[in-house]
C-alpha cells in the first residue's frame, strides 16, 4: 500500500488541457477528411454520360450545395473516365451541376429517350458539421474562455477573491499571530523609540482595553505614521502584526483604485465589514495618500473622480453613524501635507506619529541590527559608522551594510573591514569611481583647484561642515567631489547658512582667482547656494530688507489660493536680496582664498599627485581647526556625563560602606547635624 501511494504521488498531475487539444484535433480532422474513400468527383459532362449509359439507378441531389451524387460500377467508370479501378467494386461519383433547372431538364430529356430510368431524389442536404464548426463552436469557445478567465481570477486577480463578479471585494490580506511569516517584532525595530512607544501603546489598547477604559478613556480610532521614505513606517506596522494578538488587515492605498466606477468605495465598505466581524483588530493602509489627497485642490480631481468617491467612503466608515468599536486604523505616508483635512481631524486619525530620520545614537542601534548577518572584522567601529552616515535613513543604512559586503566580496576579503564600509558610503553618495574616464592634465588641474577651494574655505569657517575627504577621481556624473560631515543641528542660525554658502562658492572663486577661466563644474554648487539664499529671504526672514517675512506654507494645501502670495515689486526685491547674499559670500570666499593662497596651492598639488585628500592632509597644511564640531562636543558631553555617573556610583558606594559600620572614627555625626541645621 505504501509503495502504491508513493507511485501515485510520483505520477505527473493530469492536465485537463490535453482533453481540449484532443477535441480540437478531432474537429479539424473531420473538417478536412473526405466523406468516403470510394467517392470521386467528375465533370458535369461525364456525369451526364454516366446517366445516359443506363447503369445509374438512383441519383441524390443536394440542393444546398448543388451537388449530384450517383453510384456506378467499375465498367461504367472506365467508359466515362478512361481509368480502371483497382478493385471491381462500385464507386460513388459526384459533380457540381450549374443550376437545378438545367439539371432537371437534362434528366427529363434522358428519361424521354429511355436512356435513364432511375430515380432522382432531391434533399436539402444540411451539413451539420459545418454548421457546428462555424456557428455553434465559436459560441462554445467564447463561453469556455469566459469561464476559464473567471476561474483564473478566483485566486486574486484584478477582481480579487471571487473573480470579476466580486471585483468590489476588499483585497486586504489578513494576518493573525500564527500566520505571519518571518515575523517582525518590536525587538527587531532599532531606534525610533518615541514612535515605537506610541505604537506599542496602541497594541496594548487591544490586548488589555480595561486598563485604559476603567478611567473613562476611549481607545484611539486611528494613528497616522508620517515621515520621510525609508525611516521604517511599514516596518513598524509589520511589528504590530507580529506583536498583536488580534487580526491584522494590511493593504495599500492603491489597492482601492480601479478602472471601474464605484469599485474603490465598495472595497472600503467590504474592508470595514470584515474588520467589524473580526473586531478587535487592526487595519493598516500603506501609502494612504493614493486615495487621501485633499479634495478640490487638483484640477483632475473633480466630483466624479473615483479617488474622491473612495475617500468619501473611507471618511464615512472611519467616523460615521456606524459603530467601529474595536477597529483601529493605522496608515503610513511620507506626504502628510497633501492629505485631506477631514481625514486628519481627531476622531479619525487621533494621533500622528512622526517617524523621523534617526540621529547618531539611533543609527548606531540600526547598524547593530543590520550587521548581525554580516561577517565583519575587528576594525569595525559602530560609533564611527554612525557618525559617518548623517541624514541616512534605516533603509539607507541597510543598503550601506549590503553594499559593504558586496565590496568586500569583490575584493576577495574574508571579512568586511572598515575601508569596505567607507567605500560603500562613498559609492552610495557619489556613485562608482570611473577611473577609466579620460581627463586631460589641464582638466585635472582645474578640478584640483576647484575642490581645493572648497576644502580651504570650509577649513577656515567656524560653522562650515567638517571635511572628511576630497577626491578628483570622477564619480557618477561628477568630475570631483568633497565629502563633509554635516552637523545634525536642531536649530540653524543665519551665520550657519552664510558659512555654508561661502564654502559652496569656494570652487567658483578659486577658478576666477587662480585660473582666470570659469567652467561648468560649479553647476551643483551654484544650485545649492542659490536655493539656500532664496530660502533665507522667502522662508526664514533673514534678509535685511525683508525681515520677519515668510512665504512658506507648512500645510501644503495652498489655503488661500495664492499661486504667488506677493507682488511683482516684492518678487524683484526677493531676487535682489538673494543675489546680494550670494555676491557677498562670493567676495568673502575670494578674500579667504587670497589670504590662504599658499596653502590652497599645496592642497591642489596634493590632489594632482594623489587624487585624494583627507582631513589629516589639511591639518598638516593649515594646522588644527580652531573649532570643535558639534558631534565632537556632543561626544565629549556624553563622556563627561558617563564619567560623572560612574563617579556618583562610587560616592554612593563609599557612603553606603561608611554608614554600614557603627563607631567609624572618620564620621563626625555631630558635625553633620550642625551643618544640616545651618543649612536650614
Amino acid at each position: 500500500m505504501d509503495i502504491n501511494k508513493k507511485t501515485k504521488k510520483n505520477l505527473p498531475k493530469f492536465n485537463f488541457y490535453w482533453v481540449y487539444l484532443a477535441i480540437a484535433l478531432v474537429l479539424i480532422a473531420f473538417s478536412f477528411w473526405p466523406m468516403s474513400t470510394s467517392t470521386s468527383e467528375v465533370p458535369y459532362s461525364q456525369f451526364e454520360k454516366a446517366l445516359s449509359k443506363g447503369s445509374v439507378e438512383k441519383v441524390n441531389v443536394n440542393l444546398s450545395k448543388q451537388i449530384a451524387t450517383a453510384t456506378i460500377d467499375a465498367k461504367c467508370y472506365k467508359e466515362i473516365t478512361g481509368k480502371t479501378l483497382k478493385s471491381g467494386k462500385e464507386i460513388e461519383i459526384y459533380t457540381i451541376y450549374p443550376s437545378i433547372e438545367s439539371f432537371t431538364e437534362t434528366v427529363n430529356d434522358l428519361k424521354a429517350q429511355n436512356k435513364f430510368t432511375g430515380e432522382v431524389k432531391y434533399n436539402e442536404g444540411r451539413d451539420y458539421l459545418s454548421l457546428f464548426l462555424y456557428s455553434v463552436l465559436p459560441l462554445v469557445l467564447l463561453i469556455g474562455f469566459f469561464i476559464f478567465m473567471n476561474r483564473k481570477m478566483m485566486g486574486g486577480g484584478s477582481g480579487g477573491p471571487g473573480g470579476v463578479f466580486n471585483v468590489g471585494k476588499s483585497k486586504a490580506q489578513m494576518f493573525d499571530k500564527n500566520s505571519v511569516k518571518d515575523k517582525v517584532t518590536f525587538a527587531d525595530v532599532a531606534g525610533l523609540e518615541g514612535a515605537k512607544q506610541e505604537i506599542e501603546e496602541i497594541v496594548n489598547f487591544l490586548k488589555n482595553p480595561k486598563r485604559y477604559t476603567t478611567l473613562g478613556g476611549k481607545i484611539p480610532k486611528g494613528a497616522l505614521l508620517v515621515g520621510p521614505p525609508g525611516t521604517g513606517k511599514t516596518l513598524l506596522a509589520k511589528a504590530v502584526a507580529g506583536e498583536a494578538n488580534v487580526p491584522f488587515f494590511s493593504m495599500s492605498g492603491s489597492d482601492f483604485v480601479e478602472m471601474f466606477v464605484g469599485v474603490g468605495a465598495s472595497r472600503v465598505r467590504d474592508l470595514f465589514r470584515q474588520a467589524k466581524e473580526k473586531a478587535p483588530c487592526i487595519v493598516f493602509i500603506d501609502e494612504i495618500d493614493a486615495i487621501g489627497r485633499a479634495r478640490g485642490k487638483n484640477a483632475n480631481f473633480n466630483s466624479n473622480d473615483e479617488r474622491e468617491n473612495t475617500l468619501n467612503q473611507l471618511l464615512t466608515e472611519m467616523d460615521g453613524f456606524g459603530s467601529n468599536s474595536g477597529v483601529i486604523i493605522l496608515a503610513a505616508t511620507n506626504r502628510a501635507e497633501i492629505l485631506d483635512k477631514a481625514l486628519m481631524r481627531a476622531g479619525r486619525f487621533d494621533r500622528q506619529i512622526h517617524v523621523e530620520l534617526p540621529d547618531v545614537h539611533e543609527r548606531k542601534e540600526i547598524f547593530k541590527v543590520h550587521l548581525k548577518p554580516i561577517k565583519v572584522d575587528n576594525s569595525i567601529d559602530i560609533d564611527f559608522l554612525a557618525r559617518q552616515t548623517p541624514g541616512f535613513s534605516g533603509a539607507d543604512i541597510a543598503n550601506v551594510c549590503n553594499e559593504a559586503a558586496l565590496t568586500a566580496a569583490r575584493k576577495n576579503h574574508t571579512a568586511v573591514d572598515k575601508q569596505d564600509f567607507l567605500d560603500a558610503v562613498d559609492r552610495i553618495i557619489g556613485g562608482l569611481e570611473k577611473k577609466t574616464k579620460i581627463i586631460t592634465n589641464e582638466e585635472k588641474r582645474n578640478i584640483a583647484f576647484h575642490e581645493a577651494g572648497h576644502a580651504t574655505i570650509s577649513w577656515h569657517l567656524q560653522y562650515a561642515d567638517p571635511l572628511v575627504k576630497v577626491t578628483i577621481v570622477p564619480r557618477g556624473q561628477a568630475l570631483g567631489a568633497a565629502w563633509y560631515l554635516p552637523e545634525e543641528r536642531q536649530l540653524t542660525s543665519s551665520q550657519h547658512i552664510l558659512d555654508k554658502i561661502c564654502s559652496l562658492m569656494g570652487g567658483r572663486a578659486a577658478e576666477e582667482l587662480f585660473m582666470g577661466v570659469l567652467d561648468t563644474g560649479a553647476l551643483s554648487d551654484l544650485e545649492q547656494a542659490t536655493k539656500r539664499a532664496y530660502a533665507m529671504v522667502t522662508y526664514f526672514g533673514m534678509s535685511d530688507k525683508m525681515k520677519n517675512v515668510s512665504f512658506y506654507d507648512s500645510t501644503g494645501q495652498n489655503e488661500y489660493g495664492f499661486s504667488k502670495p506677493y507682488s511683482e515689486s516684492t518678487a524683484q526685491l526677493i531676487d535682489a536680496e538673494a543675489a546680494k547674499i550670494i555676491d557677498e559670500q562670493y567676495e568673502r570666499a575670494k578674500e579667504i582664498l587670497l589670504k590662504y593662497q599658499e596653502g590652497h596651492h599645496k592642497i591642489a598639488q596634493i590632489l594632482i599627485d594623489k587624487e585624494v585628500l583627507f582631513a589629516e592632509d589639511l591639518e598638516a597644511v593649515f594646522g588644527p581647526r580652531p573649532w570643535a564640531s558639534r558631534a565632537e562636543e556632543i561626544l565629549r558631553d556624553n563622556e563627561k556625563k558617563a564619567d560623572n555617573a560612574e563617579a556618583g556610583k562610587g560616592d554612593d558606594k563609599a557612603t553606603a560602606d561608611g554608614n554600614s559600620g557603627e563607631g567609624n572614627p572618620n564620621i563626625d555625626s555631630s558635625a553633620d547635624k550642625g551643618d544640616d541645621q545651618a543649612a536650614h
